[in-house]
C-alpha cells in the first residue's frame, strides 16, 4: 500500500485496485481509520479526534489530488505524493 504523504506522524496511504467509495488510509499511533474522498468522513476505523481534525484538514486542500490518485490507484499506475499538512 503506498505511502502518499506524511505529516505529524500520521500516515496517508492509498491501496492499489482498492473498493468504493474513493478512500484513503489514515494510521496514527497503533490506529487508522478510512476517510472517504467526497465526504471526508471517517467510515471505518477511528483516529484521536485532534488527529482526525489534522487529516481532515489536510484532505480539505488536497481533495483533487486525491481524487486523481484514486483514478491512479485503479488502473495500477504510481500514485503522486501529496505535500503534507504544515
Amino acid at each position: 500500500m503506498p505511502e502518499i504523504s506524511r505529516f505529524f506522524g500520521i500516515v496517508i496511504r492509498m491501496f492499489f485496485d482498492d473498493h468504493n467509495p474513493p478512500h484513503f488510509h489514515a494510521e496514527y499511533g497503533g490506529e487508522s481509520a478510512l476517510i472517504d474522498i467526497r465526504t471526508l468522513s471517517v467510515f471505518s476505523g477511528r483516529l484521536p479526534p485532534r488527529v482526525t481534525g489534522f487529516v481532515i484538514e489536510w484532505a480539505t486542500l488536497h481533495r483533487e489530488e486525491l481524487l486523481a490518485d484514486w483514478e491512479r490507484a485503479k488502473v495500477r499506475q504510481d500514485l503522486e505524493k501529496i505535500p503534507p499538512l504544515e
